[in-house]
């Protein structure tokens, strides 16, 4: 595997203590589980009135003791899942979003779950922490929002690749992911045509697959045991990326740099495959 990203050994799932939460848990125990993992399941009871002072009121309290009894609810769970698998529990006051964000510092990956919101009710809900973990977290983020669709066989993971630096990151990242699942790699690379086109379209084509051939150059040699194909598709990123991880295992793309101070900055195709893969979608840091 890749050892990018070493720090513990958990695999971090943060807890929605009102919404669905086996989708995502499953997703995380069972990754941690072939990837010989253990688990941390996180849960943030905000703070009232959005200040950063405990208000030791009974509501307060009852939100604790509702949390608590969510995060066990949620480790026996796992443990039903898979007895040997070591799981841990860790309640915090505090912003949801900055509660995971920060956690995220010192994990293998975030798993989060997704309530498929529209893209503003995203950016606006006091509870999202879609958009801005994927954003800020320093290590991969799987966001599962649907229950699999992997009825093609051979399984495989699509990667896009568009010829970054953080790209060429996120496919390392798909290729050990589907060497550990006996999965093949569709590296797809879309061709979005301008408005304007000053070459011939073949032209254009051939240097979309002359990019594509250079960010899997030695690909094959490092994973023999991994089916990699090449795929440039015309059309929009997320549309042609979405249509082809629609009975994937993962879909993973590259996400470049930080999110500022407010952490909502995100690539067009990264936010969109977040609100339109059918698929867990992995987003993986530039290294």
């Amino acid at each position: 595997m890749t050892g990018q990203w070493k720090g513990t050994r958990d695999v971090l799932v943060g807890i929605d203590p009102e919404r669905e939460w086996h989708l995502p848990l499953a997703w995380a125990a069972d990754e941690a589980h072939l990837r010989h993992l253990q688990v941390r399941l996180v849960l943030a009871v905000p703070f009232q009135h959005d200040t950063h002072h405990v208000d030791d009121t009974p509501r307060q309290t009852a939100l604790r003791r509702a949390g608590a009894e969510r995060l066990d609810q949620a480790r026996d769970w796992v443990r039903d899942r898979h007895p040997e698998l070591a799981v841990t529990t860790d309640l915090r006051a505090g912003s949801p979003t900055e509660v995971i964000a920060e956690s995220a510092g010192n994990v293998r990956m975030v798993v989060l779950g997704s309530r498929h919101l529209g893209r503003i009710a995203e950016v606006l809900s006091a509870g999202s922490l879609v958009v801005p973990v994927t954003a800020q977290a320093p290590c991969p983020v799987v966001v599962v929002g649907d229950a699999p669709h992997t009825t093609q066989q051979p399984p495989y993971v699509v990667a896009g690749v568009d010829g970054s630096a953080a790209s060429v990151t996120a496919l390392q990242y798909a290729l050990d992911m589907a060497d550990l699942h006996g999965a093949a790699v569709r590296a797809i690379s879309v061709w979005q045509p301008p408005v304007f086109l000053l070459h011939d379209e073949e032209v254009a084509l051939q240097a979309q697959r002359a990019l594509l051939a250079e960010a899997t150059a030695g690909m094959p040699e490092k994973y023999p045991d991994v089916r990699l194909t090449h795929e440039v598709p015309v059309g929009h990123p997320v549309e042609e990326l979405a249509r082809a991880a629609e009975h994937a295992l993962a879909v993973v793309v590259g996400r470049r740099g930080r999110g500022g101070y407010t952490g909502m900055r995100l690539g067009s195709t990264v936010h969109g495959l977040l609100h339109h893969a059918h698929c867990p979608v992995i987003t993986v840091p530039e290294r």
